[in-house]
């Protein structure tokens, strides 16, 4: 069974930093993609960052420049470091994964971020 347990989110002000963390568990193979998707209250679940296993990388217009994602292959782990944060990123961000033989989505249970004064 696979599992993705999210850690790092909190309560921070705005203009602070956090550091979301995301570890993959069970049999897997060929993790293709390791991503991050948020969801604020009322609104859609949207694609934040994302990092392919070759290393190529997408980030959302609206934190490019601000958020930076990376993964450690060895370690099933994939990490977004959020500097500059505002209060428009306040939301539950979900870790993802798109692997297997057929490329399946997995999902972490999320993690609640609020920027706040």
């Amino acid at each position: 069974q696979v599992q993705l347990v999210e850690s790092g989110g909190g309560l921070v002000q705005p203009g602070g930093s956090l550091r979301l963390s995301c570890t993959v568990s069970g049999s897997i193979v060929n993790i293709a993609v390791m991503g991050w998707h948020r969801q604020a209250p009322g609104k859609q679940r949207d694609l934040v960052a994302r990092m392919h296993s070759v290393g190529s990388t997408d980030y959302a217009g609206s934190v490019k420049g601000r958020f930076t994602i990376s993964r450690d292959n060895a370690k099933n782990t994939v990490y977004m470091q959020m500097n500059s944060l505002k209060p428009e990123d306040t939301a539950v961000y979900y870790c993802s994964i798109r692997a297997g033989v057929f490329l399946r989505d997995y999902w972490g249970q999320g993690t609640q971020v609020t920027v706040s004064s």
